[in-house]
């Protein structure tokens, strides 16, 4: 059974997506992201996007440790509905609607984040989260991570869950990893928008 570890809504349980097509975090890898990410102080009053959602666990954790804005995206319907179970949950525990959930394909949604046009995005997060499936490619990972990285605040941080087994992501040009940590299946890599100079 997944739960919200800490924060308001600590010790909630969480539905999980029936099936094994969605991965889990498991509680051990969400505890030591989260107080990595706790450490730094970027969870307060951050916008918070949750890419390959599956329950929205990790989205749903930053909003009870204090996000103020948490987006779930997600295209499989049985995850989409676990989603807005989990996302209604928190909003009550929270008394606020602070996550929400976004039905359709990653690059899709974070394309209509993006104004090609004038080149300026119409959302900006501070937070990005992506826990893709294991037969993503890394090259597909890297078009996202591309499109990722031009709805980003200056400050953000990106965090790309993979099987330890996965080789190192393709980080595009447009982002700098700065720290990775393995937990036995599971590696956690962490990356930052690269300043202009």
């Amino acid at each position: 059974m997944s739960r919200i570890i800490a924060g308001a809504a600590g010790g909630n349980p969480l539905k999980s997506v029936p099936g094994d097509a969605t991965r889990p975090t498991t509680d051990r890898v969400k505890e030591a992201l989260f107080s990595r990410l706790e450490s730094w102080d970027i969870l307060q009053g951050a916008r918070v996007l949750d890419l390959f959602a599956g329950s929205g666990a990790l989205g749903l954790e930053a909003a009870s440790r204090g996000a103020r804005q948490v987006a779930l995206v997600e295209k499989a319907p049985k995850a989409v509905a676990v989603c807005q179970q989990n996302a209604a949950m928190i909003n009550k525990t929270l008394k606020s609607d602070i996550a929400s959930v976004q039905r359709g394909s990653v690059d899709s949604i974070l394309d209509g984040y993006f104004d090609e046009s004038t080149r300026i995005p119409r959302r900006t997060f501070d937070v990005v989260f992506l826990d893709p499936p294991y037969p993503l490619t890394e090259a597909e990972l890297e078009t996202t991570l591309l499109k990722v990285s031009l709805v980003l605040a200056d400050d953000a941080t990106v965090i790309v869950e993979r099987s330890s087994r996965s080789p190192r992501p393709l980080w595009p040009v447009s982002l700098q990893p700065f720290a990775d940590k393995k937990y036995g299946e599971t590696h956690l890599w962490f990356a930052e928008p690269v300043q202009p100079e």
